[in-house]
This record gives C-alpha cells, structure tokens and sequence, in this order.
C-alpha cells in the first residue's frame, strides 16, 4: 500500500503485524475478525485480495517424543508450537514462516496457526527427516475473551485513563491491568459511547463474566476496580459513585511446602543460575516481581540483607540475607557476570542478554524443580513466599517481624499463616483415640 501514517498507524496496531522490509510489504495473521478490520478500514482501495482458508487441523499420532520426532501443538490462543531437538534445516524451515518466535527458556519455536503455515511447516519437518506428533490445546469451558483479534473496530482505552493512571504513578504492571480489563468492557458495549455507560450496564457486564467467562473472583474485582477507576477518577465530577456489589472473597489457604520438601526442591536443581533463583526466592521471602526486579546494588552482603525497592504498594523495605544463599550468589556471579540485573534473561540465540529475567520462564524453573523432587502438591513460585513466611512462624519467630519482612501493610495478611502452620498438632489427640474401640 502507498506509504500513509494514518494507514500505517492502523495496520500496525493490529496484533502481531510486522513489516516485512525485504519485500516492502505488511504481514498480519489470519486470525478471527483480523480481515474485517482490514475490509472495513480499507473498503473500495483493496485492488485485489486471496484469502487463505483457516481450517482446523486433525489430530495425529501421540505417541512418546523421541529425538527423530517433532511435537507441534494447536495452543487456544491460535499458535503453534514446535518442539524439537536443534535441527539447522528445521530452524531455517520455520524462519521461512511469518510471525515466528523462538522462546530461549522452553526452547520451542512459535508460530500463527493458518493451514497454509501448518502445510509448510509438515513439509519443512518431514524434509529434515522427522515423525510428527501433533495435538491440540484443550480450550476452556469458559468463552473467550474479548480481545482485537476477535473484534471487528476494536475500541482501545481512552488515553485520558492511562494519563491518570501514571499521573498517579501506578505500577506498569496494574497500567497494562487496568487498560486490558476497561478495554474487554468497552468491547462488550462496542456500539454504545463510553461516558454514557451506567450502573444497569456494568453490572450486567460483570454478570456476563461470572456466567459465560467463568472468571475468578478476583478478576471479577479488578474489571470492578478498572471500570470504577474510569469512570470515578478519570472522569471525576462528569459521574456519579457507583455502588457495585463485589463478589465474596474466596477463603482459601495457601499451599505451603515442608522443610523436607524445600530441601528435596533444591537438591534437585542443577543448574547454578536457577538454584540461586529458588533459594533466594524462599531465603527472602521474595514475590516474583520483587525477585526479577532485583539489581546487583540491592544485594548487601556486609550487612546480610537484601533492599527491595517500590515493592507492592510503592513500599521499600530490607528482608533477608541467608548466609548459605550469599555463598551460592557469589558461586553464580563469578560464573555469569550479570550487569545491572541480577538475574537476566536470554536472547533468541541463546546469549545472555540485558533484561530481567521473565517471570514466565522463572515459573518454568519451579515447575520443573518440582517435577524432579517428586512433589506432587499444587504449588508455584509465590509458594515459596508462603513456605518462608510459615517455616519462620514455626521456628518462633513474631508475627511482627515476619510481617515486616514480607512488607504487608497489615498484620490480618499475616496472621493467615497462623492457620496454616502444624506446630503442635502433635501434642493434640484426637478424641476417637480416647475411646475403647476395635
């Protein structure tokens, strides 16, 4: 197309367009409702058009992944991912497909599912002598989320909301958040104006996500807290309060791992950059956010602590430095040398490169970890937090100073490891055991 910037604004806000520079041309994904948008917006100047059909594909064998086979897997989301042993003529086969990736953590390859790409992709694996297994990703009950790869003129959030919120300085992460959840509302009343949107429609928003998302609890209140953000400090005088019945909080107690479990976690982890994640994620007690934001400069080892900086709530705070964990870091600095970071993630090459690690791949690692020692009990990264916080209630320590070294502003989120801990259940006795039975 002629070089226009309201054109070239459009097409590249488009999910996972990309100029192509070699041939001077755009390429977008045949993702649902992509190519609407592009008939809508362009109308009578498309001079010509092929459309490639977007079929589902069959399911093959599933047998064992072998280093003669090639997985590829149909995930939700509308990708493919491909799993194989390093194969030059496998990995130039898939940079001959458009909107491919390469993920250095997982070490697969990802691309956008269309026949077309399917087809050559196959053909590509069976030339460099490969079986190929292929399956498809479960997709849940729920139904999908609202998003600009569904939507024909999808609405983006008013700037007016991201000013405010960075104004106000919010954390990059609770900007995406908030933005991501106004915008799934505004789609689902795409026809209507935004600023005259009232009580009757948001909550009958809300029920469309308890009913047919099937969302949680909690995403249920952060579309709440998005939607009163707009329309209460964005929009300020222009709108009344609105009174939203927030949905009961779920009670649940976090999943604690024993001593004997952290021990075997850890014993089975052989890389040094990953135990020293683990080790020091449970050491400190760290959330991990706070534990891939970490620099260099944070670690003071003459005084044993760690500085967390503008943690949850805008909070500083110091915790712990284990003594045992400060020998495995310095193991790991000489080996790795990181920069600012002090624990940085991978280029596609496989090169260490300049940025935080991801918190994807950092789940990744415990989710293997676990896999190893044997560890059967439903837990992530954050159950390291839970672990430190009710091993150290267990060993005497006061709630105060464990609430202080997880940063809570209040001692009600701390006193939640109090049901948790198993301290002294030994000395109780059931009182079936008092009676005379056989």
């Amino acid at each position: 197309m002629p070089r226009n910037d309201a054109d070239v604004a459009f097409v590249s806000q488009l999910k996972y367009s990309r100029w192509n520079a070699f041939g001077f041309y755009w390429q977008l994904p045949n993702y649902k409702g992509t190519l609407e948008m592009l008939k809508t917006y362009f109308g009578p100047r498309i001079s010509s058009l092929v459309e490639e059909e977007q079929a589902e594909a069959n399911d093959v064998s599933r047998g064992p992944v072998t280093k003669n086979d090639a997985f590829i897997l149909k995930t939700a989301t509308g990708r493919l991912r491909i799993i194989t042993n390093f194969n030059e003529e496998v990995t130039n086969a898939i940079k001959q497909l458009p909107f491919y990736k390469w993920d250095g953590k997982n070490k697969w390859w990802t691309i956008a599912f269309s026949e077309q790409n399917l087809t050559k992709l196959k053909l590509g694996l069976q030339a460099a002598g490969l079986r190929i297994i292929f399956k498809e990703e479960a997709i849940s009950d729920g139904c999908p989320k609202l998003s600009a790869s569904t939507i024909v003129n999808y609405r983006f959030a008013p700037e007016s909301l991201v000013e405010k919120l960075r104004e106000l300085r919010y954390s990059q992460s609770t900007i995406k958040s908030y933005v991501n959840l106004f915008e799934e509302f505004i789609n689902y009343y795409r026809n209507n104006d935004i600023d005259l949107l009232d009580e009757k429609h948001i909550i009958a928003y809300l029920r469309y996500l308890v009913t047919e998302r099937k969302v949680s609890s909690s995403y249920q209140n952060q579309a709440i807290n998005s939607i009163k953000f707009y329309y209460e400090r964005v929009l300020g005088g222009q709108r009344k309060l609105y009174f939203i019945e927030r949905p009961i909080t779920e009670k649940t107690l976090p999943v604690v791992l024993s001593e004997q479990e952290i021990k075997m976690l850890f014993d089975n982890i052989s890389n040094l950059k990953h135990k020293a994640m683990l080790m020091l994620s449970y050491s400190a007690g760290l959330r991990v956010s706070e534990l891939l934001n970490l620099k260099v400069e944070d670690i003071d080892s003459d005084r044993k602590q760690i500085r967390i900086k503008q943690a949850k709530g805008k909070k500083d705070r110091y915790t712990l430095l284990s003594a045992k964990v400060l020998v495995v870091l310095r193991q790991y600095y000489l080996a790795y040398k990181p920069g600012e970071w002090l624990f940085e993630g991978f280029n596609a090459d496989g090169t260490q490169g300049t940025m935080p690690y991801s918190a994807r791949s950092a789940q990744q690692i415990f989710r293997d970890a676990v896999k190893k020692a044997g560890i059967r009990k439903k837990v992530s990264l954050h159950t390291l937090r839970h672990s430190f916080a009710t091993h150290l209630l267990e060993n005497g320590t006061d709630l105060r100073y464990i609430q202080s070294l997880l940063g809570h502003g209040s001692s009600k989120t701390t006193e939640i490891y109090t049901h948790i801990t198993t301290k002294g259940f030994d000395q109780i006795k059931s009182p079936l055991d008092n009676l005379d039975i056989e």
